[in-house]
């Protein structure tokens, strides 16, 4: 009984931990990327963009302090909104919605790691050129336009089908014909 929930506490850190800090660190790598190539045609945007750099790096920081002490928390609000600029920072057209009052309390947080996740993986992997959200009260989805794949192997998905499944949910993500991909959560 120790061992398997010692397992589950490691399992549960581990998710966290990707789930608190690759949407972040995906956001300092897109945004560091951008400035470079600005620093020497457009300075005064590069350096705007290395002030945003900053402050996800703190933000980043936050995150893990919070993992560690074991307080979290994601708002679907506000991962919409750092989703919006991670997304302008990529150069993907983005199609978020401005509410989130349709959807409730109970599902606030669930739908945040959602965007989160989904989100952060058109960032990294869809090269995607727009990418749409769409919620109501029992769903949330994340399409893009991009390539279809996500590199298997990753844990990012599987941790977030852990939290979906534990919060009994429906969990489906793949890819779209001709191309692109969804991410669906139903409760």
């Amino acid at each position: 009984m120790a061992r398997l929930a010692s397992e589950a506490e490691r399992t549960r850190i581990a998710r966290d931990l990707h789930d608190l800090l690759g949407h972040s660190l995906t956001a300092i790598t897109v945004k560091s990327t951008l400035a470079r190539r600005l620093v020497t045609a457009e300075a005064a945007r590069a350096g705007e963009e290395m002030a945003a750099v900053e402050t996800l790096a703190r933000q980043a920081l936050t995150d893990v302090r919070a993992a560690v002490s074991g307080y979290r928390e994601v708002t679907l609000a506000g991962e919409l909104a750092r989703g919006r600029e991670l997304l302008r920072a990529c150069g993907v057209a983005a199609d978020l919605p401005t509410a989130t009052d349709a959807v409730g309390p109970a599902h606030q947080e669930l739908f945040g790691w959602v965007v989160r996740e989904g989100l952060t993986n058109v960032a990294r992997h869809a090269r995607a050129t727009r990418c749409s959200v769409t919620l109501s009260p029992s769903t949330v989805e994340v399409v893009d336009d991009g390539v279809g794949g996500i590199a298997s192997g990753g844990s990012g998905l599987a941790g977030l089908r852990e939290r979906v499944l534990a919060a009994g949910g429906h969990f489906s993500a793949g890819p779209l014909h001709p191309h692109g991909w969804r991410l669906r959560v139903a409760v």
